[in-house]
């Protein structure tokens, strides 16, 4: 039996290799390389200087790390909402019988599998304050012209707006097989017992979503707490750092005031962040996550 087991588990490790193998080179290892880091202070290039934990409480004690944190809650404030409630109306119109609904499924899943960069330079000609699209329409209409990536006050909003419209797709597939798993004997017997549209979405159909419901916060706000891509190719954490969030901060650190120490430790202060939030989330589904 014990020769069977280990012949077993030689195989099971055989298959698992090229996928473990990467992942522990290329993420388990920097993982722990950056805690040792993070106990240093080092500029790339001189040798590294033990400080212990001085990364961590000089971070802590920072008001630029409290701005960049705040910066990145402002957008997941403005971000998950619009994306779920996007992304769940996309799902209920096209989960209903109509003409073109797989080009439309399709058509709206695009932005998801496209470049970053993309979206984003795409946007930030779409939001320039004097050329842009967006504004030479809102001032046909009388209406007034935000300065957007350029405007401290707008260039938060922006970046909000391009993710939200990049992120639509992957949350209507996830709510569309959400709806397509819900028992229709339960939702006939609600239309039998009387109740109307809206009380069905929001007695039946709403609560039997909650698994797509929590999959969809949890991994937004994982991404949302690790946003930059669009920030950076908009706005470079701009005007006047209005925009900055922890990873540009991260980013900033590194390679261009060459304070990876530093940059490394507030890594690990996001990761800690984001496990403490994820950890509430599953502790709280109990309460709110029905099954069917």
């Amino acid at each position: 039996m014990r020769k069977r087991k280990r012949h077993t588990a030689g195989w099971a490790l055989f298959f698992l290799a090229p996928s473990a193998v990467p992942l522990l080179l290329f993420t388990a290892v920097p993982m722990v390389s950056s805690l040792w880091v993070s106990l240093h202070r080092w500029n790339l290039i001189s040798p590294m200087e033990w400080v212990g934990l001085d990364n961590y409480t000089h971070l802590l004690s920072d008001p630029g790390t409290r701005d960049v944190f705040l910066h990145t809650l402002a957008y997941c404030a403005g971000y998950l909402p619009l994306v779920f409630a996007g992304g769940l109306g996309l799902a209920l119109l096209l989960n209903q019988r109509m003409p073109g609904r797989a080009f439309f499924r399709a058509a709206y899943f695009l932005p998801v599998v496209t470049s970053w960069v993309v979206v984003a330079l795409v946007w930030k000609w779409l939001l320039n304050p004097t050329s842009g699209l967006v504004n030479s329409l809102l001032g046909a209409l009388g209406a007034p012209q935000p300065g957007w990536w350029t405007d401290p006050a707008w260039a938060l909003p922006a970046v909000i707006l391009a993710s939200a419209w990049k992120d639509l797709g992957f949350v209507m597939v996830i709510m569309l097989a959400g709806l397509q798993a819900i028992p229709q004997d339960v939702v006939e017997a609600a239309r039998t017992d009387g109740a109307d549209a809206w009380q069905r979405f929001w007695r039946v159909t709403l609560p039997l979503l909650s698994p797509s419901t929590f999959f969809v916060v949890v991994i937004s706000l994982i991404n949302g707490f690790q946003v930059f891509d669009q920030v950076y190719v908009m706005t470079g954490g701009g005007p006047s750092g209005a925009s900055q969030v922890v990873v540009g901060q991260i980013y900033d650190l590194t390679f261009r005031y060459g304070r990876a120490g530093e940059a490394s430790a507030l890594s690990w202060i996001l990761f800690a962040v984001i496990l403490v939030i994820t950890a509430l989330q599953v502790r709280g589904q109990r309460r709110w996550v029905h099954h069917a």
